[in-house]
């Protein structure tokens, strides 16, 4: 029997990951009265990324963490958004006022770091511990071990959230039998274009065969940009931004001087991996799951940011553990599966899949295309 919020005298939380995911956790279970730990391995919170887009959904659940306002300083607003070939014909195409008239509030670009300061500046003082790496957790009695720059320590709470990425060791405590996050099939590398280098107007995206090209404008002019192969996970590690260059050879502008505008040390490369299998709940006792640890999606439907958003404000404004795994649980796994199928066709390598791919995307009207994806982008908060 899980007890109400307002039953709970002492309401306090213990938040395991400073992401994202964690860092907004810990910033809604705040601002609804709790008293939160965020416990950060890493010696300082850092951003790990470049670019990030936040669909309308994810814009709601800013607003009602009381960011609104820094976010549309420090982004951009999406004043269209598109699909084009590799020769830069254009196979979809949506405007901001679609969107607002839709939605009510369009989508943002941001830099990740931009979001991550954000979340981090809005937290009062003592709330996050950096240097802090829970070992254990205990589910039953709310407490976790952890390795702190002074030593080992142990703490207790109402409620643990396990919010430390896809490679979650507190899911894997948690559910040691359940199967690692599956690789998607493809790598992903990207960068960022210092401002003024190259001249950018609205985010796309580009497809060609076994490759894709994502471009998205950020405010102070700089330019975020995302590139995938479909290789084996752990190839092409030491692959040169002059090499990428060659694989994208012949690709329609502004994609090459994009590349060559690119300081090599703002180079990222991941291997795409998401949480395939899923899981029977995201509460065990008196712990759980958040963002990446619970519901590991790809990044083709730009939704990971987003859902880990909605996970902090639905766990602040829900009654107890089992309402929040109900209302996240077959949302964010739907999600999943849908990602995971969107970028194997994106991700088309065969001429004739490819071509079939692309004259589908050509087709389907815009209007239809909206109502297709209202799902994901019309998720409003619950009242807290």
């Amino acid at each position: 029997m899980f007890e109400l919020w307002e039953d709970i005298v002492e309401r306090t939380a213990i938040v395991a990951g400073g992401g994202i995911g964690g860092l907004a956790a810990a910033l809604a279970l705040v601002r609804a009265g709790w008293q939160v730990k965020l416990f950060e391995q890493a010696d300082q919170i850092r951003a790990l990324g470049a670019g990030l887009a936040l669909a309308p959904n994810a814009v709601r659940a800013i607003d009602w963490l009381g960011l609104g306002d820094d976010l549309r300083s420090k982004g951009v607003m999406q004043g269209g958004a598109g699909l084009r070939t590799s020769r830069g014909r254009w196979l979809m195409h949506t405007h901001i006022e679609e969107l607002k008239r839709r939605y009510g509030v369009p989508g943002y670009v941001l830099h990740r770091s931009d979001l991550m300061a954000m979340l981090t500046g809005a937290l009062p003082d003592g709330v996050i511990s950096t240097s802090h790496r829970v070992t254990r957790v205990d589910p039953a009695a709310g407490s976790v071990d952890y390795a702190g720059p002074h030593g080992p320590g142990t703490a207790s709470a109402e409620v643990i959230v396990a919010a430390d990425g896809i490679h979650s060791m507190l899911r894997q405590s948690l559910f040691p039998t359940h199967p690692s996050p599956t690789y998607a099939g493809y790598v992903t590398w990207r960068g960022v274009v210092p401002q003024g280098a190259v001249r950018a107007g609205e985010m796309t995206e580009s497809w060609g065969r076994g490759r894709r090209f994502g471009i998205a404008p950020l405010v102070d002019g700089r330019i975020y940009w995302y590139a995938t192969l479909g290789v084996p996970a752990g190839a092409l590690t030491e692959l040169t931004l002059d090499q990428l260059a060659e694989r994208f050879a012949g690709w329609h502008e502004p994609i090459p001087q994009l590349l060559a505008a690119t300081p090599p040390e703002t180079l990222l490369r991941h291997d795409i991996y998401s949480l395939t299998a899923p899981l029977s709940t995201f509460t065990v006792g008196k712990a759980v799951l958040l963002g990446d640890a619970a519901h590991a999606v790809t990044p083709d439907l730009g939704q990971g940011a987003c859902q880990a958003l909605e996970d902090a404000v639905t766990l602040a404004t829900s009654p107890d553990l089992k309402a929040y795994d109900l209302a996240r649980r077959p949302r964010t796994q739907h999600l999943v599966k849908v990602s995971a199928r969107s970028g194997k066709l994106a991700q088309a390598s065969r001429p004739a899949t490819a071509f079939v791919r692309d004259a589908v995307a050509w087709a389907t009207p815009t209007p239809l295309y909206m109502r297709i994806i209202d799902g994901t982008l019309s998720w409003q908060p619950q009242d807290s």
